[in-house]
């Protein structure tokens, strides 16, 4: 990125200035940027869950819409695991359990937050530069 001799301004001075006064090269702007990095991070995560959802409305059909929430602490990382969806009652085992198939427009999300989530994303200055600089 460059603005070379600052628009012109250099030259609207020149005209104010003394016979052989010059401010042409009195202004210049120039700047570069350039990043580089290295680094990996490899993840392999296999959990079994079960989590306690709630029935937060019943549709006058009889199907019951659930959401359930569940976080768990790995690694100085916070893991969350969101489910909702709707059920229907004879889907429900004795055992009052439900496997996630079984769920209509199931909504599972799991995600987290912790040290390694924040070394996963570009920093903010990288950020700020990719959303002004985006070629």
């Amino acid at each position: 990125m460059a603005v070379p001799q600052l628009l012109g301004i250099p030259q609207r001075l020149d005209q104010k200035l003394p016979d052989g006064a010059s401010m042409s090269d009195a202004v210049s702007l120039n700047a570069g940027s350039q990043s580089t990095g290295q680094g990996s991070v490899k993840r392999n995560e296999k959990l079994t869950l079960r989590v306690a959802a709630t029935i937060i409305d019943v549709l006058p059909n009889g199907i019951l819409s659930i959401a359930g929430s569940q976080e768990l602490r790995v690694n100085f990382e916070i893991r969350e695991l969101l489910v909702s969806g709707f059920v229907r009652p004879e889907d429900i085992s004795r055992q009052n359990e439900i496997t996630y198939d079984k769920i209509a427009s199931a909504r599972v999300s799991y995600g987290g937050r912790g040290q390694i989530t924040d070394v996963q994303q570009p920093r903010y200055g990288q950020q700020i530069l990719d959303f002004i600089l985006p070629f």
